[in-house]
């Protein structure tokens, strides 16, 4: 049987299919007209031409489909029109899910976010069972993604197999756009990083993540949610590792956060007016407030999810960058 991969062109989705070529497994990616599909080059999939606002398309592309993995997202920290986020992550989720429903998919993993993750007030590790609310949400991503996890939430109840998995902040090769983790690397690696705000960062491995999708698939329980994770850093830390890799200097000067955040909201503001994405996301410097620190040994223990170090994934990353021409 076949197993559809939404989100197959971009970080993360690439990473899942790849794994499951590995594994003997047919698959069959998702894709948009305009998508770009240099991750997919020289890998044996079906494609199918689709889009999670249309679900005429997504019942094609699930028809004859026993798993199913949804890594596709609107994945940013500012868009000019925020719609897109509800659009693609909460509509777009619910059309793909009920559509798999329909044509009677056997099983699917959920690929969210360790933003929907809850961190404890007085600080500490946060679990997959750590409460958060949507008004805790910083931004239109974290909130999209949040009622997403309802949509799924909502059907498992009513008899979907589904797994969610919650992976941290994945590093390694082929991040083509790249994230906002990978624009870390790459703004550090031409010398854009004068200064910083001290953050904690939770760094796994993006083909441990893969991985960890095909084990919830194989062993996550039903309606659970599993965080995808690996060692908790500073971002001092991780600058340190950069500069170790690179020979770049790592920036000396912290800043504290409440100095950044009137730039911030300016950059945004021009940002809207010219359609120009900011240098200084807002969101981001609004997340910067918490560590963001889990435990991730829940998926250790269930899953068996693997813990290659986080210096390894780095080094991939900055060989993949200057490989392609990003520095």
């Amino acid at each position: 049987m076949i197993t559809l991969v939404t989100g197959a062109t971009g970080f993360v989705g690439a990473a899942v299919a790849r794994a499951l070529v590995q594994t003997g497994i047919d698959v069959r990616v998702l894709v948009r007209p305009n998508s770009d599909l240099q991750n997919l080059d020289g890998l044996p999939v079906e494609r199918v031409s689709g889009d999670l606002r249309d679900p005429v398309s997504l019942r094609r592309a699930l028809t004859g489909c026993r798993h199913l993995y949804h890594v596709a997202a609107h994945y940013a920290l500012w868009a000019k029109d925020p719609s897109i986020f509800y659009d693609i992550n909460v509509t777009g989720t619910r059309n793909l899910l009920e559509a798999a429903r329909d044509v009677g998919v056997d099983r699917t993993v959920y690929c969210s976010t360790i933003g929907t993750i809850g961190l404890p007030p007085g600080g500490g590790l946060g679990t997959e069972e750590t409460p958060i609310s949507l008004e805790q949400m910083a931004g239109h991503y974290k909130r999209s993604k949040y009622l997403a996890e309802q949509e799924v939430h909502k059907l498992a109840k009513e008899g979907l197999s589904v797994v969610i998995v919650n992976p941290s902040a994945p590093v390694g090769e082929r991040d083509v756009k790249p994230t906002p983790t990978g624009q870390i690397v790459v703004d550090f690696m031409k010398g854009r990083m004068p200064a910083y705000i001290e953050t904690g960062i939770n760094i796994i491995d993006v083909d441990d993540v893969a991985t960890g999708h095909l084990l919830a698939m194989e062993k996550g329980r039903q309606g659970e949610r599993y965080i995808l994770g690996s060692k908790n850093l500073l971002l001092r830390e991780v600058f340190e590792v950069l500069g170790t890799l690179t020979g770049v200097k790592a920036p000396a000067l912290k800043l504290p956060r409440g100095a950044v955040l009137p730039f911030a909201y300016l950059n945004h503001c021009i940002a809207n007016l010219t359609g120009i994405p900011p240098r200084i996301p807002l969101e981001g410097v609004k997340m910067a407030k918490y560590k963001m620190h889990y435990d991730c040994s829940k998926a250790i223990r269930e899953l068996g999810l693997p813990q290659h170090p986080p210096e390894v994934a780095l080094e991939k990353a900055v060989r993949w960058c200057k490989a392609h021409g990003y520095v």
